[in-house]
């Protein structure tokens, strides 16, 4: 079905189709690394990257069925670099489930990820031609870099916003912004729907990353499907500690210094209380606000439609 002139809404559709792709079709040449990956997946996930990049596809007059192993991909390089999150991060969980890593070890889990982003790239540049490859790879490169200058920021204090924006844009959004952009591309998309496309991911990313630091500090442990109040727990410097020390006094940041050079989490009810009393967290969904516009405003020159309408639809998702 061409998504771009359909009357029907179709994103079920497309999330099911995808899904069924995984539970069926996926496969590498390792069966360990197979079946560390599908228990990855079978432990769910939003499939946002997948389904922007159907979506996109089919925004520009494509038809999405074409391109399940493409969108397949996106989610992989996804788990991939959730697979080397979770060592480097000594995490214990990660979407309700135990992380790779404590179940396969850490020398398994890296080299399951190296092994998975090796399988993609092999797939990825033997079926589809330039520039996509070559998106993917400077994706990845983008991702890494983004994942060191996180690094470098943990527990600093002083990190400015907009370093924070450039880390989100880097580690979260540069492979949302390339899931658009290769939909576009295989889609069949005209120069300016491509830069579009690419836009809005990069913006819907951010918000993304944003909503998911948000929550870090306002949901249950069951809803996220990892600790709550993590970030903190890693002594991360994410936007709501951003934003509530911007408008705090030095009592509150004299109390987030003390705890970030403590080694207990016994503090941290009191520092959430803290960041939302400060206003924090308000400030946090203003700034999901501005990324939602801006990746809406992106989408202005791709051509009215249901795909264009529920890729507008997945970014106010991340308002409520």
């Amino acid at each position: 079905m061409n998504l771009a002139h359909s009357s029907s809404s179709t994103d079920g559709d497309l999330e099911a189709l995808v899904e069924r792709f995984f539970r069926e079709r996926f496969s590498t040449d390792n069966p360990i690394i197979t079946e560390a990956v599908k228990r990855m997946l079978c432990a769910g996930g939003k499939r946002l990257r997948p389904r922007v990049t159907l979506l996109a596809a089919a925004a520009c007059g494509g038809n999405p069925v074409d391109h399940l192993h493409l969108a397949a991909y996106m989610e992989l390089i996804h788990v991939a670099t959730l697979i080397h999150d979770d060592v480097v991060d000594n995490a214990q969980t990660r979407r309700g489930v135990n992380a790779t890593a404590v179940d396969y070890g850490n020398r398994v889990s890296v080299l399951a990820g190296d092994y998975l982003f090796a399988w993609i790239f092999k797939n990825v540049t033997l079926n589809y031609p330039h520039p996509v490859p070559h998106v993917l790879s400077a994706t990845l490169a983008e991702i890494c870099d983004g994942e060191v200058l996180q690094l470098q920021a943990l527990g600093n204090l002083d990190l400015p916003l907009e370093t924070y924006v450039e880390i989100a844009r880097k580690k979260t959004a540069s492979l949302f912004a390339a899931s658009a952009q290769c939909g576009a591309i295989m889609g069949g998309g005209s120069a300016i729907d491509i830069g579009a496309l690419h836009e809005f991911g990069e913006a819907l990313g951010i918000a993304f990353q944003m909503k998911d630091d948000l929550l870090d500090m306002t949901a249950d442990e069951r809803s996220l499907g990892k600790p709550a109040a993590n970030d903190l727990v890693e002594r991360k410097t994410t936007i709501p500690l951003i934003a509530a020390l911007a408008s705090g006094d030095g009592d509150f940041r004299a109390q987030v210094r003390s705890f970030y050079e403590e080694r207990g989490n016994d503090a941290i009810p009191s520092v959430v209380l803290g960041i939302e009393r400060e206003g924090g967290l308000r400030a946090t969904r203003s700034q999901i606000a501005l990324f939602v516009e801006r990746a809406k405003q992106a989408l202005e020159p791709i051509a009215p439609g249901p795909a264009k309408r529920e890729l507008a639809q997945l970014t106010d998702a991340l308002l409520y």
